[in-house]
Order: C-alpha cells, then structure tokens, then sequence
C-alpha cells in the first residue's frame, strides 16, 4: 500500500543513506528517524546490549523482512540489508508481540537477474578495519535461478580500554522463479564476534559521577563470543492478478558465551570492588506464518483485504555464573579507582549460581481489510486473536540468605483480541490526513520476588495509541513530510528489581503515558540534493506505580519522568552531489544530531543524564574506470569530539552507575569497487 494511502506512520531509511552516513551498526541507523533512541540495557552486566526505544518504550526485537528476530537488535549486521523500516505504534495485529511503540524492519538484499559485483574497504578510527563483498545474478540461461551472496569481516578496538571486536558474516541466498506466477527463495545467515566486553562501571559517590577519563575500564578484558544462524524458506503463488498466497518459515538462533568477566560491582571513596562473573545466554525462534492478500469490489467500493495466521516459538535460556566461596559469598577484588592498576587476580573459574529458562508460544489469527471510498477517503480496519503460553523454569543459589538452591516451575497462558482502525483523507495528490486507534497485547519476561523461596510470572502486558497526522509528497514523490501526533499507554511494564539487581528479578512498574509528536521530512529537494530532518517531543510519565517491599524497588513516583527517554530530540542530515560537469561525481554533506537530556534509571531521586550535540561530514568521489564504479569516501563523525553519555543505571547502595558512552571523534574512509 501506497505510504500516502496508509494511516500509519511509517519511515524508510534508504540505501543510499545507509551507504552516505557508513552505517555498520543498525542502531547508527536509527538516528534518521523521529523519537528513535537507543538506551543500554539496564540489567546486564555488560552494556554492550542496546534496546531501541520508540516513543518512550523500549525493545530488543527486531524484524528481518517482516519476521520477528528476538535478541541482539543494535548489534545486527548490515552488510546485506537494502533499507530499514520503522512502523511506529503498536502492530501487534499483524506481527503479534511487539511493543507499542512500534517495530523495527530490515529489509534484505535480494537475488537480481543482472549481475552485479562490488568489493568495499573501510578503514577508521580505533584500528577499524572492515571488508565487505556483495554479489549477485543468475545461474541458469533463463534466469529462473538467481543467486546474491553478502558477506563481511571487520575487526577494531575501541576508545575504551579492553574492548574490541572480531565479527565475520555471511548469507547467500537462492530464489527460484519457478513460473511467472510462482517463486520460492532460501535464505541463510552466519554472524560470529568475538568480543571484549564493558560494563561501562562509574562509581557514584554522594548522588554524583566521579570525573574521569571515558576511556578507563575498571574491569579487565573479558572475552566474550556471539554466534548466530539464521535460516528461512519462503514461497509465493498468484492465482490471478487479484490474489496472492504466501507463506514464510524461519529459524533464528543466538548464542552469547561469556566465559569470565571481571565485572566492576561497587565502589567505596577509594576503590571499586570486582566480581569475576560470566554467563550463557541463548535465544532460538522459530517462526511460520501464512498470507492470503486479495483485491475486490463491492458496490464500487475497492477492497484489499489481508487473512493470515502465524506461529512463533521464542525459547531464551539464561545461566549467570559467579566466583564464591563456600559459604557462597561473592570473592572480590579491588581496584584504586583513579589510578586504576589492571592485573587478573582471581585465579579460579566462576561457578553458576543462577539458570532461568522461557519458552513462550504464540499463535496468532488476523483479518484486515484497507477500503477505498468515494471522495478519497480510505479505511483500515482489523482484528487479531492472539494466544500466548509462556513457561518458566529458574534455579539460583541465594547468595544474599545463603539457601542453597531454589527451583521454581510454572505456566501462564493468556490471550486477546486486539484491534486496529484507520481512517485517511486523500484530498490532493500531495496531501493526507489520517487518524488511527490501535491496541497491543503481549507476554512480560522474568519473574517476580515474592519471598525467599517464592517468585511468580509478570501479567501480560497490554497498550492502546491514539494517533492523528498529515502527510505531504512533493516533486512526484521524491519529498515527503509526516506530522504526527500520538497519545499511548502501557500497563504491567516489567523492569529490573533495583533492590536484587543481580538475581534476574524484574518488577511491574504500572503504567506508563507517552504523548508528543513528530516530524519526519525526507527526500530530493533539488537534484542532487537530499536532506533528512527529524523532530520529536515524547512526553513520557509514570502514571501508575508498583510498590515492592520495605527495601524499596518503585520505578518513581507517579508523575515522574520515565526513564531513559529525551522529550527532545532533533537531527538534520544533508548531501549534495555536483550532477554535471567537471566535479560531476563528487559529493558532500554532513549532519546534526540533537538529544534533550532525561533520567536514568532506577533510583529515587533519578541520575539526570545532559543533553549532547553531535556533528558529522562526509564527502566521497565517484568515477567511472572503464566498466567499473570505483568510489572514495571519507566521514568524520562527533566532529566537535563531545564527550556524552547516552543512558546510565545507578544503584545508589551499590555506589555504582553503569553508563553507555558515546564515542568521541572518530574517522571512517572507505575504497569502493562496483562492476
């Protein structure tokens, strides 16, 4: 469907954008599109897992192609992706669980007839290094049989000490196009790191962050591994011009291995204490689902209506690891904190101390019908029967009351029926406006303290969005504006137990509101120039708050600002390439991203986290070498070198923060061959 003749706000993040800014991370991504943010994740021992956070609500998951990819969504590989969509607002009816403030899309490059052939070297800031290798085209005379094959390697370190990363990738892919009308494709994926994790530990003394360097690690290097594979298989059939059939399977798995961390866990005036801990994490999906798209008329009115179910299986296991000793006490082990000397004391493997294992099964039912009225006015309207049942398996040894071991199993199930309508006006070819009201429903994770040998599962979770907007398309298309306006709600949000940070208990904040709007503006201003301008205002509150026990462990007060989520941002990004002439082929731009500041999370009073500004330039060459493209490229990102913080978890009893930092000034050229 047509963006104009859709009320919803959806975005599109080219490839050519990708290419111009050198993406290589999805969450680089992100910042061309209004109210996107990324925060660490704020239970983890490690911040090198980042949550995407749209209008205030934040997730891990991500979509390839449409298919629902648990785990890992900042981290993912981008050298075989096309474009990247977001969806903002729930859309729970098509894709089930999703949180509400939208969805996240890769779209992945595809097998072409003609062949195509390109070789690209970056090399940058921190010993970065990256290669990567795409191509394509047929493999039979007739072009029934198409192949694309991606692949890159990449190694680098980082400004802070400790950290690098090996990561090697791969996916081919097979299409047959078995008749006009019929076609079918394979898909593989292979993503390995090798990491050297952070923690991004500061200690925080008195309500304040001690000043020093960015760069100082107080851990040690602590290697870690992800592996993933990803395989899918999916097929289409058009009956006739009107109806077509489709039907998608995949399976996704990741494996996290992190053998033995030093990880930074207080601190006092003086020093900071260090656990030696680990931990293996695995998250599997496995996933089908089947579409029957038709167009119809019925008393002149034009129908596209869209039936459809799907079934998800999403297993996580979880086992963290620590040092202790026979009592089950933690060992420890200090570190000056301004004159920090590195050195591996613990001599001994950490042993596990705490198993959760999930397996959530979703199945999902939807009808949807998009119809064309008289005078341009279009209507969307659905529904979705979704059921989820969810089961749960911990064991942990209590190193806070010494009990040993605790095991605790049980099962949930719940289910729903969750709407979706839409209204749009399409007066002119180059206006829209639309309103929508949407629902959400889905599954919480983790478990909730109740005593020392007590926990229960989260409820489910659940959300409804209010949003009304205008669209505009200017110079046949090659401009568009969206000016939206939403008003949401989430109930039964599950975050990390403050007062048992480190036992895998989360607690149900309530509810949170998120208001504001946005504005999105992208496309061709004059040829050769294309620019991307993004506003947003989130107004994101607690208005409903869950108490734990006398040790604490609220979210905030009723009122508060939720955590994590800027009511400002802004970004601007321009480029204009000379079209003609003797400079034909060069290019320029730059960019400016604008964050407000907000909180962190989860004390009371909260750590205010400042607003930064960051400016970035390109400029790359083109030029013909016979049959050949070869490209130059050159990016400076953080120009002004700004030193900022992009979220942070404080625990005030731990004297302690866990920040994600921003990285400093940093240097990215590349050498291009296409053919």
């Amino acid at each position: 469907t047509p963006i104009m003749e859709t009320p919803l706000n959806v975005q599109v993040i080219s490839k050519q954008v990708l290419k111009d800014q050198q993406v290589i991370t999805l969450a680089d991504s992100l910042k061309n599109v209004s109210g996107v943010s990324m925060v660490a994740r704020k239970d983890s021992f490690d911040n090198t897992a980042q949550l995407i956070t749209l209008r205030g609500f934040a997730s891990e998951t991500y979509f390839r192609d449409g298919f629902r990819l648990q785990q890992g969504s900042s981290s993912r590989n981008m050298s075989n992706i096309e474009s990247v969509e977001v969806l903002k607002g729930p859309a729970a009816i098509l894709y089930g669980l999703v949180e509400p403030g939208g969805m996240v899309n890769v779209i992945t490059k595809q097998p072409m007839a003609t062949p195509y052939y390109a070789l690209n070297q970056q090399f940058g800031s921190f010993s970065d290094y990256r290669t990567t290798v795409d191509a394509t085209g047929p493999l039979s005379k007739d072009d029934s049989l198409l192949y694309r094959l991606n692949m890159s390697y990449q190694n680098k370190n980082s400004f802070r000490e400790f950290v690098s990363t090996e990561d090697f990738f791969i996916a081919p892919v097979l299409k047959w196009n078995i008749s006009s009308r019929t076609q079918a494709t394979a898909e593989f994926e292979y993503n390995r790191q090798n990491l050297g994790v952070d923690n991004g530990m500061r200690p925080f003394l008195n309500g304040q962050l001690i000043n020093v360097s960015h760069k100082i690690n107080y851990g040690e290097y602590s290697p870690a591994s992800l592996e993933t594979f990803y395989g899918g298989f999916n097929w289409s059939h058009e009956f006739n011009d009107d109806w077509k059939l489709k039907h998608r399977v995949s399976i996704n798995q990741s494996n996290t291995h992190f053998p033995a961390s030093v990880f930074p866990f207080m601190a006092s005036d003086t020093t900071v204490s260090r656990l030696l801990d680990g931990s293996n994490n695995q998250n599997n999906t496995y996933s089908t689902n089947i579409d029957l798209t038709g167009h119809f008329n019925t008393f002149g009115l034009s129908h596209t209506l869209l039936l459809g179910g799907d079934y998800y299986r999403l297993n996580s296991s979880n086992a963290n690891l620590n040092l202790v000793d026979a009592t089950l006490t933690p060992i420890t082990q200090d570190i000056d904190i301004y004159h920090p000397v590195h050195t591996w004391g613990f001599g001994q493997s950490p042993e596990t101390l705490f198993t959760l294992s999930q397996q959530t099964d979703q199945y999902g039912l939807y009808i949807q019908d998009q119809i064309k009225l008289p005078y341009d006015v279009h209507v969307m309207g659905g529904i979705r029967y979704q059921n989820i049942h969810q089961k749960n398996y911990s064991a942990y040894s209590d190193i806070v009351h010494n009990l040993g071991v605790v095991d605790t199993f049980d099962a949930q199930s719940d289910d729903a029926v969750t709407p979706r309508v839409g209204i749009l006006w399409h007066p002119q070819n180059w206006l829209s406006l639309y309103a929508n009201y949407l629902e959400s429903f889905g599954a919480n994770t983790g478990r909730v303290y109740v005593s020392d040998t007590q926990t229960k599962p989260v409820p489910a979770t659940s959300a409804k969005q209010y949003e009304g907007g205008i669209k505009t398309e200017f110079y046949d298309g090659r401009l568009r504006a969206n000016l939206a306006y939403f008003d949401l709600t989430k109930t039964n949000i599950a975050t990390t137990d403050p007062s048992r940070p480190f036992q895998g208990f989360v607690i149900a904040a309530g509810a949170v509101q998120s208001r504001g709007y946005e504005l999105d503006v992208t496309g061709e201003i004059l040829p050769g120039w294309n620019a991307i301008a993004t506003y947003s205002y989130t107004d994101a509150k607690i208005v409903k708050s869950f108490e734990t026990d006398a040790s604490g462990g609220s979210l905030g007060k009723v009122g508060s600002r939720y955590w994590g989520v800027p009511r400002n941002t802004a970004s601007l990004w321009n480029t204009y390439e000379f079209q003609q002439g003797d400079l034909q082929g060069l290019k320029f731009g730059g960019g400016v991203t604008l964050h407000d500041g907000k909180t962190g999370c989860c004390d009371t009073p909260a750590l205010n986290i400042p607003g930064y500004a960051t400016l970035d330039l390109m400029t790359a060459y083109s030029r013909k070498v016979g049959k050949s493209k070869v490209t130059l490229q050159l990016n400076v990102n953080n120009l002004l070198d700004k030193n900022y913080y992009t979220s942070a978890y404080t625990n005030q009893s731990l004297n302690r923060a866990a920040l994600d930092f921003g990285t400093p000034r940093s240097f990215m050229g590349s050498i291009g061959i296409q053919f």
